[in-house]
């Protein structure tokens, strides 16, 4: 049998040594040839040789496996590779093991020969196809951020168009798209949903567009007859953004078409009730609400948070998603920090500020 291990040893390229002292280790094994190398070649299997000598590194390894031999723990302890240089100049890739065997203490010494510079080449291979990959995700995360500024950029423009006929302001838009990001991010959505409803959102209006004038325009109350004109926004908006596989102008179809839906049925254009609304609309609803009570309007006067908030836990079961609402409060912080960094600029009247 020993023999049988001694020839595995020898194949394998491993010299093990019995720890004497702290300094004098005896070669158990006949010395494979690399250790030639590194001492006299008369040094045979039974012989005492000091190993910090011929393998400086030892020295610094010595510290850990000492804690092993004194342990007695029978779980091998190994130094990593490291590279040692022969008499002759020439670099060995080597790796230590301490061990505890039947009481005795043991280091086993192996030269890793050119599997240790074969898996060196395929960690470097691996490495620069990581980079290559690390690289190319970085360049279609900033593609995806250019297409998603050109999608926002094109939005802007529509509701621009818009905005020509109604009293919304720029700023007004642009907060409904952060409030409801602010909401899917607080809901879990995946990032790049949660980016679409920031550029869908705003366009709940936009079939605003379609709609006359003398209707839209009008100071006072609208008649019934006007009401039902003006409700005709919602399907205008929907048939204007449908018709497309685009994702992000799905999500503002759904939009347009149902914001005015109530939680309670009661809503328009269909009368869906409860989560039969799209929750990118139910998002959209209870957002339009807070930013348009907490600002002021040509037709009215802003409302103070806490009574605009006030209004809208009357809302809650009957127009608003009760556990959205929840989410829309627990994050109330962060739309007031949106409502105060997107602030209101100067307009023009009947313009959409810029």
């Amino acid at each position: 049998m020993s023999q049988i291990l001694s020839s595995i040893f020898q194949s394998m390229s491993i010299a093990v040594f019995l720890r004497e002292d702290r300094d004098n280790f005896k070669l158990l094994t006949k010395k494979p040839s690399w250790l030639n190398t590194f001492c006299d070649r008369n040094f045979e299997a039974g012989q005492t040789v000091k190993l910090g000598m011929l393998f400086p590194f030892l020295e610094c390894f010595m510290y850990e496996a000492e804690d092993v031999w004194e342990s007695k723990v029978n779980t091998p302890h190994r130094s990593g590779p490291w590279i040692e240089f022969t008499q002759h100049g020439e670099e060995l890739p080597l790796e230590a093991t301490a061990i505890c065997q039947d009481t005795h203490s043991l280091l086993v010494i192996q030269d890793l020969g050119e599997e240790y510079y074969n898996e060196v080449v395929r960690l470097q291979s691996f490495r620069e196809k990581s980079l290559n990959q690390e690289e190319l995700q970085l360049e279609i995360d900033n593609k995806t951020q250019e297409i998603r500024s050109r999608e926002e950029e094109i939005a802007m423009k529509l509701l621009t168009a818009a905005g020509h006929r109604d009293h919304e302001t720029a700023a007004h838009v642009r907060r409904i798209g952060l409030y409801a990001e602010v909401m899917a991010r607080a809901l879990k959505w995946d990032d790049a949903i949660a980016a679409d409803i920031r550029i869908a959102a705003p366009m709940h209006d936009i079939g605003k567009i379609g709609i006359p004038d003398s209707v839209l325009l009008k100071p006072g109350k609208l008649t019934e007859e006007e009401f039902e004109v003006m409700k005709r926004h919602a399907e205008i908006g929907a048939d204007m953004l449908r018709g497309t596989n685009i994702p992000l102008l799905k999500m503002a179809s759904e939009i347009a078409l149902c914001h005015h839906e109530r939680w309670d049925g009661s809503g328009y254009p269909r009368g869906l009730k409860g989560k039969e609304i799209p929750e990118s609309a139910r998002i959209t609803t209870i957002v339009d609400v807070y930013d348009a009570l907490i600002h002021k309007r040509v037709y009215k006067d802003a409302s103070s948070e806490q009574s605009a908030l006030k209004m809208m836990e009357k809302m809650v079961g009957k127009h608003f998603d009760p556990d959205l609402f929840k989410v829309f409060i627990a994050n109330l912080p962060k739309m007031q920090s949106i409502k105060e960094s997107v602030s209101e600029p100067a307009r023009i009247p009947g313009s959409l500020a810029p």
